[in-house]
């Protein structure tokens, strides 16, 4: 069901002339398919907790390619400053929604 949402995202992103990328399109469109319950929480929750539990192993190539690519972006300083500070922005704005939803979690 996933794979097929995801397909069905890459279509959207070559039929919509946005530069939107096909995994938000999948992803807003598994939104609505849960919410509509077209389809049903269980059909998805076990393949997305293995998800879940890989995401770390999924990062490896990027973080990869940033230590093989580490001069060029130490050597430019505003290309290191931008990195900086959206880790920190990503950081931040994390941090801040995973409060809100704990909090929110608490008082219902």
């Amino acid at each position: 069901v996933i794979l097929a949402v995801s397909f069905l995202g890459e279509i959207m992103s070559y039929l919509i002339p946005l530069p939107v990328p096909a995994s938000v399109y999948g992803m807003v469109l598994m939104f609505i398919f849960l919410k509509t319950k077209i389809i049903a929480l269980s059909q998805v929750k076990e393949t997305g907790k293995f998800l879940i539990e890989i995401m770390g192993l999924m990062f490896v190539p990027s973080v990869v390619g940033v230590m093989v690519c580490k001069d060029e972006i130490l050597s430019s300083i505003p290309l290191y400053i931008c990195v900086l500070a959206s880790t920190a922005i990503v950081m931040a704005v994390s941090a801040l929604v995973t409060q809100a939803l704990s909090k929110k979690g608490r008082e219902k």
